[in-house]
């Protein structure tokens, strides 16, 4: 008996899709004009004399347009990406792998890089004919002009990416300069191979093998979840059209593989729901279409719940079963966890002020008998203007500040401020003693913040 060899991974058959037209293709170019006049726009938007979203890493300040975040801050943006978490759930809840479709950006630029081949190597029976063909100069002049148009996209795309890290006037001027930096260089070439690799090359790979959305994805379907479906009672059985037998007992679908030729993971829809299916629509476009020409009514291919087919509901009723127990869930953490962050941001206070004892000295006797402990004020103007503050101590009697009691922090300045404390001979208990150090602002009367700390009398 011979010894059977089972594949794990099947090897890749070169897909080429056929461009669709329609209501969906039209709303997917809308999504791509959308997220990338926002990627490629936001980082040049200024706020306040300096650009509106930048994660500096090197200041460790991430300032998102009037909002300035520290790493002390963290919690708002492991906050941002629980909301992002939950929105990626509520909305494949409801509508399925919709945000694969239309705006994940492994759809968007494999659409951008296709938009460039089709300009430059033509329809689908011309790229499938050139890819055919032997060498030739015009084979070569097209797929060097295709590579370099996809690596010019993907070279921006790296810039943009390390601008929101970098400050990108910055980044600009030196690329002119040619002056960039070691880390620069490898996450702009990083980026942009990235870019280039992923939609130019792996595509419908990335979303079949790689991301991991499309396995877990399930967890989040159930009947009632829209999905791109294939009307099996109404186009079975299928067949091609027959103009001198138009009476016979055929479905509406007239095999005619559009659905498949538009799809970009190269699927047949036809037979039920797949992993791969991203739901992009573009089998829904091309149905209509032929059901056009036809002249059957559209739907053959659409947005249904299983629920849906199984019933013949119509469009009210599926909108009516939308608002089910587990979208109301993840709707009213949603809605929580949205009320949360912005009551919080709302009442942040843009100063914090840590107090460090002097560990060299605890406390220890000074001239006329005076006790003396020395701290360190760790201050942080978060704001983006500057702030005058005066120091004030309480706490014990005769509690005396003998440094400088005001200090000046310019926009989103962090100090450190020594003071010196004393207190008269025989004031407070021998060792630890509660005071509290406050900051007030003298700018804003409602910025103010108060620590408590400890004066060490020795024993």
């Amino acid at each position: 008996m011979e010894p059977q060899v089972i594949k794990m991974y099947a090897a890749r058959e070169q897909i080429y899709p056929r461009e669709a037209k329609g209501r969906y293709a039209t709303w997917r170019w809308v999504c791509v004009w959308l997220t990338q006049l926002a990627f490629y726009g936001l980082p040049w938007l200024t706020w306040n004399g300096r650009q509106a979203l930048l994660f500096d890493l090197t200041t460790r300040k991430f300032y998102i347009f009037g909002v300035v975040l520290w790493p002390q801050d963290f919690i708002y943006l492991a906050a941002l990406l629980i909301i992002c978490a939950y929105l990626l759930f509520l909305v494949t809840a409801i509508a399925g792998r919709v945000w694969c479709g239309f705006s994940c950006p492994q759809t968007v630029y494999t659409e951008i890089f296709l938009w460039v081949e089709r300009k430059i190597e033509g329809t689908r029976s011309a790229r499938m004919a050139l890819d055919k063909q032997g060498p030739s100069l015009r084979k070569t002049a097209k797929k060097t002009a295709k590579h370099l148009a996809w690596g010019a996209i993907a070279l921006w795309t790296g810039f943009t990416f390390v601008g929101y890290f970098t400050p990108i006037k910055e980044l600009a001027h030196e690329v002119t300069t040619l002056n960039f930096g070691p880390w620069e260089w490898f996450w702009v070439l990083f980026y942009s191979l990235a870019t280039y690799g992923n939609a130019g090359w792996l595509r419908e790979q990335v979303c079949k093998y790689m991301c991991p959305y499309a396995r877990f994805q399930s967890a989040m379907f159930d009947q009632d979840t829209l999905i791109i479906t294939y009307d099996a009672k109404r186009g079975e059985p299928r067949g091609a059209l027959n103009k001198k037998a138009p009476d016979a007992k055929l479905g509406d679908c007239i095999d005619c593989t559009l659905c498949v030729q538009v799809c970009p993971t190269g699927i047949d829809i036809r037979n039920g729901l797949q992993y791969e299916c991203i739901g992009c629509a573009a089998c829904v476009d091309a149905c209509n279409s032929v059901m056009d020409k036809v002249d059957r009514p559209r739907g053959l291919v659409r947005y249904s719940t299983d629920h849906a087919m199984e019933n013949n509901f119509n469009s009210q009723q599926i909108r009516r079963r939308a608002m089910r127990p587990r979208v109301l869930i993840y709707t009213s953490i949603l809605a929580l966890i949205i009320i949360a962050v912005c009551t919080s941001l709302a009442l942040r206070t843009p100063l914090k002020m840590d107090v460090i004892r002097d560990r060299g000295s605890m406390g220890r006797e000074v001239e006329d008998g005076m006790i003396e402990n020395v701290y360190r004020l760790q201050i942080m103007n978060t704001s983006e203007q500057s702030q005058h503050f005066r120091i004030s101590v309480s706490g014990l009697p005769g509690l005396t500040l003998l440094t400088r009691d005001e200090v000046t922090l310019q926009p989103t300045e962090t100090l450190g401020w020594p003071i010196r404390l004393r207190v008269p001979h025989g004031v407070g208990e021998k060792g630890s003693n509660k005071i509290a150090i406050e900051l007030q602002s003298l700018d804003d009367p409602s910025l103010h913040v108060r620590e408590n700390a400890v004066f060490i009398v020795p024993r």
